[in-house]
């Protein structure tokens, strides 16, 4: 099963999601992540190099397999790390025949429960083939309208690709930092009640930020913290969502 975690807006708790997502679903499945967004989820792993530029690579055919730059995580979780070379990638694949599928070839064949793609926060060829490659998407959002404007431009984009590359692509949205005390928090989540919707909502706290930059997911960093709950209740809904 592969999942994007994607959005065109920054901060919106990417990295995060995919991190203990993974996290989470590891501790029963074999799950593998792949960093998209040059270096991002790669650092909050604790890993600072990264080779997927070598598998995507640009103009021409990358030169290693993805197997071979994945590195182990811990137990059950591994990831296919990135740095900045991969920014340098981008513009040389636009030059390429069945660019919107390079990410797709070079997944075949792997033996993963789950695959789980961080995004950057714009749309690019990266992107294309993230969205084009996967089943599913999951959309973080923070609830408020700039997102909200933001979040109908990605669904309008989610709607081409299963128009021209990929018509089984599903998705979820993922409320995040979500202050409940908040007014303009709760009408932009009833602004979304006609979309599809996780139930679980993922609050804004300082623990997250602290486990990140421990390089550890919070899920681990603070087992009984809610944050961590949170993000269990997500991988119950990610697996009764997308069954393998």
């Amino acid at each position: 099963m592969i999942i994007s975690v994607a959005n065109l807006k920054g901060g919106v708790g990417k990295t995060a999601c995919t991190h203990n997502l993974g996290a989470v679903l590891s501790r029963k499945y074999k799950v593998l992540l792949i960093d998209l967004d040059q270096g991002s989820l790669s650092g909050a792993c604790g890993i600072d190099s990264g080779g997927i530029a070598e598998v995507i690579g640009g103009k021409d055919p990358g030169i290693r397999k993805m197997e071979e730059i994945i590195q182990e995580v811990q137990p059950g979780l591994f990831i296919a790390p990135s740095g900045a070379r991969l920014a340098h990638s981008i513009s040389g694949l636009s030059e390429r025949l069945g660019r919107e599928n390079i990410l797709l070839k070079a997944l075949a064949g792997l033996d993963y429960d789950y695959i789980l793609i961080d995004n950057p926060p714009s749309l690019s060829l990266l992107s294309i083939n993230s969205l084009t490659a996967s089943q599913a998407v999951i959309i973080p959002v923070q609830p408020q309208q700039s997102d909200l404007r933001g979040l109908k431009s990605f669904l309008d984009t989610i709607d081409q690709v299963r128009k021209e590359l990929n018509p089984d692509l599903d998705y979820k949205i993922l409320i995040t930092f979500f202050d409940k005390r908040l007014n303009h928090h709760k009408a932009a989540v009833k602004a979304m009640e006609s979309l599809p919707l996780f139930k679980t909502r993922i609050m804004r706290s300082i623990r997250i930020a602290e486990a990140t930059g421990a390089a550890r997911p919070v899920v681990d960093y603070v087992p009984g913290h809610k944050s961590s709950k949170q993000f269990i209740g997500l991988s119950e809904e990610v697996i009764k969502w997308q069954k393998i």
